[in-house]
């Protein structure tokens, strides 16, 4: 069917939800909040941000003179060491004590330079220490949440480009639900849900980026306006089991995507990123296929973005465009970006 005109919903195989799909609303006026459109920093190094190197972060320490990559544990982390995993176990209200640990990963020593903007090498450098980091903390909790919140429009607190890595003796949520999910399709059907899904999307008119190792598509189920779902077109569970070659290809791609979000209204793209892979449990994973998540809010411009509110909070999850169109915008914006363009 042609869903383009059509008032619609779509499942998300991963979690279960639905997303109502309204593409009649594109043509409202937006009379609502416009973002500030901030300019460019391109400062190679501010003085008074907290994580350039040599600086003074808030909580006195002194930031090395790094050259790549550099984690360091989180000054304000949501999570705590040592603490006993216990539950107050009642009817209605119970609750759980639980331990963790939070790092930050400054992707460079270059206080204006985001993924789209580093090199390839650069870009690899940043893959590796996600790696190195899962798997290090992998040895000690059950969770390992790798992330990035770009822009303020997603509620980042410094603009040095950076993620970050919660670790904890618990699965969250999400993953939680995509591990339930993964492991009845898996057990119904003998094939993973995600190479089912890459399989099934590859040449069509979701897919943004397709090479012979990785793909990125706009999913079925998309819920922000521009949100895609990058996944291997191979069998792996965890990011750190990626081999040299594997992780070369995962840059380019990265770098493409990101590139592609900046220059589709000519900004810094905000969104929020994260990887998905196997919890740290003992057993079996093979029905788990690692995955990234990229969750950008605008929608009309650069200063336009979606809210989830009303009908997304009370009932579910609703967007404008179809995830065709979105991935029609995406796939014609050049994959070089614009500033990288405007140098040569």
């Amino acid at each position: 069917m042609d869903f383009s005109d059509l008032v619609h919903r779509r499942q998300n195989p991963l979690t279960g939800r639905w997303v109502l799909v309204s593409p009649h609303r594109t043509q409202r006026p937006w009379l609502g909040q416009i973002e500030p459109q901030a300019a460019p920093d391109l400062q190679v190094h501010d003085a008074d941000c907290y994580l350039c190197p040599g600086n003074n972060r808030a909580n006195g320490a002194t930031n090395p003179n790094y050259e790549g990559p550099w984690a360091f544990q989180n000054d304000f982390p949501a999570l705590l060491l040592g603490s006993n995993a216990d539950t107050e176990a009642q009817d209605l209200f119970r609750a759980e004590v639980v331990s963790g640990e939070c790092r930050v990963i400054c992707f460079s020593p270059n206080h204006s330079l985001t993924l789209p903007q580093l090199s390839k090498e650069q870009v690899r450098s940043v893959i590796d220490c996600w790696a190195a980091q899962s798997s290090e903390l992998g040895t000690q909790y059950t969770w390992v949440q790798l992330f990035e919140n770009k822009g303020a429009a997603m509620g980042c607190s410094n603009p040095h480009p950076h993620g970050q890595l919660w670790a904890s003796s618990h699965v969250p949520d999400e993953p939680a639900i995509e591990d339930e999910r993964q492991r009845a399709y898996f057990a119904e059907t003998g094939h993973s849900l995600l190479t089912e899904v890459a399989a099934q999307e590859a040449g069509g008119p979701r897919v943004v980026i397709e090479t012979p190792d990785w793909l990125v598509i706009v999913p079925w189920w998309a819920v922000w306006p521009f949100e895609t779902l990058l996944m291997p077109r191979f069998s792996v569970q965890r990011i750190e089991h990626l081999n040299a070659v594997q992780r070369d290809g995962l840059a380019d791609v990265l770098r493409e995507l990101t590139a592609r979000y900046d220059n589709l209204f000519g900004c810094p793209f905000p969104y929020s990123m994260g990887w998905h892979g196997a919890p740290y449990l003992p057993g079996d994973h093979s029905h788990w296929v690692l995955h990234a998540h990229f969750y950008p809010p605008l929608l009309r411009s650069a200063t336009v973005r979606k809210f989830m509110v009303g009908y997304e909070m009370l009932a579910e999850a609703q967007r404008d465009l179809t995830p065709e169109q979105a991935a029609e915008r995406l796939r014609r914006v050049s994959p070089t970006h614009y500033s990288l363009r405007d140098a040569q």
